[in-house]
């Protein structure tokens, strides 16, 4: 760097100790001086800088501009900034350009050469953070514009500062007529008269009833109609300011829902009522003179046996046969009706005490062998519910064993989440396209004069797995015999049904 005297005074060592970027050019562009900083900054050498032309730092575009601009400058020398209100670009040795500001300040030497102190700033880092604010806002307005929920903002005053066109929608205002206006508009009494004394209250103690919580309220829209809302509220910091945005969702639709979902159940508690009341007019007023039928029939058939001939005896048979499925029919549909109806306690139920009970109270004939899987799991459930599962479907196998030597397994094994448990057998098997139907009320595939079956026992099975949160279903191969199973969750029930 050459000796350059100013007025009497050499620059040299100002421009060496200065921390920004500085250069000296004279009134054609050349470069007088360059600091270390600037070297810096270009990624030039000094040697590679002075006597040069300043319009090498310029991006070759802008360069026949530049050269105008310093003309002016040398034409009417002041301090100011170079470009004030443009983007000013500069070029690095490497030939990548940066944005940069730039102060002038005219100079001249002890000769009166006029020269120019140009100190040249990156603002790289600045613009990128800019670049980074605007696209930052650009997303939260259209956000805010676009959002399906009402957003509101307000000042610490409650005054309205922003109503973007989702709550423009709902309340009935354009942004313009809320603008500056109390929130309190949107509100029916008697929240309206008590919002100030709230947020007053809020600002000088911190106590929340709303802020950072949301709650459900009223709101009311231009033309005085009320519709009910969930609000949440938040407070942010502009500098000092305080202010507050709400998002507001309208839910008249869900309460209408709600309301109707309460209606429905108070449908579902009178029909509950009545199937109530039904069972025991069932249970009372059909067994009674069914049981007298019964005894009637026995006494015939005992005391007149010997009057009857065969086809008067077959009768008999009949008729007390039919007495029976039908008290067992009525047990059945008392037994269906129950479920979910009346609870018992949930309890863990050891499946292999109560598999021997049920083997035992079913008694099967020595031709059929049914067998348990030892070490079958402990399920939480209501006993009966469970028992009945068990009891209709290993029954089934026995009551429809067609082979000379019958075999039913009952298992378990592991899926997971759920036990999945089976009864298999080895009988006459079901054909596929009876598979859905046989879980259906009152269904049965045999003749109930061959076989007694009311056409309860796997439509109860059914409706007891699946109020578990389980499942059921079956597999068979005609002729080689028929596999019920079904799951059951090992935590036991989501909830209690």
């Amino acid at each position: 760097m050459k000796n350059l005297v100013i007025e009497g005074q050499s620059l040299e060592w100002l421009l060496v100790a200065a921390t920004d970027p500085m250069l000296i050019v004279d009134r054609e562009g050349h470069i007088v001086l360059a600091n270390p900083a600037l070297e810096r900054l270009f990624g030039h050498r000094q040697e590679a800088l002075l006597g040069q032309s300043l319009e090498m730092l310029v991006p070759q575009r802008y360069r026949d501009h530049h050269g105008a601009l310093r003309s002016d400058f040398f034409a009417s020398p002041r301090p100011r900034a170079m470009g004030a209100g443009t983007e000013l670009l500069a070029l690095h040795a490497e030939g990548h350009e940066f944005p940069v500001e730039v102060s002038l300040s005219p100079l001249r030497t002890a000769q009166d050469m006029p020269l120019v102190l140009a100190t040249i700033h990156d603002i790289s880092s600045r613009r990128a953070a800019e670049v980074a604010l605007q696209e930052s806002e650009a997303r939260m307005r259209a956000i805010f514009e676009t959002a399906v929920d009402a957003i509101i903002t307000i000042d610490e005053r409650g005054r309205l500062e922003r109503f973007n066109p989702a709550a423009q929608r709902l309340f009935g205002y354009t942004e313009q007529e809320v603008a500056g206006k109390n929130v309190s508009i949107l509100m029916p009494e008697p929240h309206r008269g008590q919002h100030d004394h709230y947020l007053a209250s809020y600002l000088s103690t911190g106590e929340k009833k709303i802020i950072g919580k949301g709650r459900e309220v009223e709101g009311m829209r231009k033309d005085g109609s009320l519709f009910p809302m969930d609000l949440a509220v938040a407070e942010m910091r502009l500098g000092e300011r305080r202010m507050f945005t709400g998002m507001v969702r309208d839910i008249s639709d869900r309460k209408l829902n709600e309301e109707k979902n309460r209606l429905l159940l108070q449908e579902l508690s009178s029909a509950n009522e009545e199937l109530t009341n039904f069972a025991y007019v069932v249970s009372h007023d059909l067994k009674a003179p069914l049981r007298g039928i019964g005894s009637l029939a026995d006494w015939l058939a005992t005391d007149y046996a010997e009057q009857f001939n065969d086809e008067g005896r077959e009768h008999m048979r009949l008729l007390i046969n039919r007495v029976h499925r039908m008290s067992s029919l009525i047990d059945g549909i008392l037994q269906y009706s129950r479920v979910g109806r009346v609870k018992e306690a949930l309890l863990p139920v050891d499946l292999n005490r109560l598999l021997a009970d049920v083997v035992d109270l079913l008694a099967p004939p020595p031709h059929i062998r049914v067998t348990v899987a030892p070490d079958l799991p402990t399920v939480v459930m209501e006993p009966t519910r469970i028992q009945q599962v068990f009891h209709n479907l290993i029954s089934n196998a026995i009551n429809y064993m067609n082979k000379d030597q019958g075999e039913v397994e009952v298992g378990v094994r592991d899926a997971g989440s759920h036990w999945r448990f089976h009864v298999r057998d080895n009988g006459p098997g079901i054909e596929e396209r009876h598979f859905e139907r046989i879980f259906q009320l009152f269904q049965t595939l045999a003749s109930r004069d061959r076989v007694e079956s009311t056409g309860v026992g796997l439509a109860l099975v059914k409706k007891i797995v699946e109020m578990y949160q389980g499942e059921v279903g079956v597999e068979s191969t005609m002729g080689a015999g028929a596999t019920f199973w079904f799951t059951l969750p090992k935590m036991g029930p989501r909830t209690r049904i």
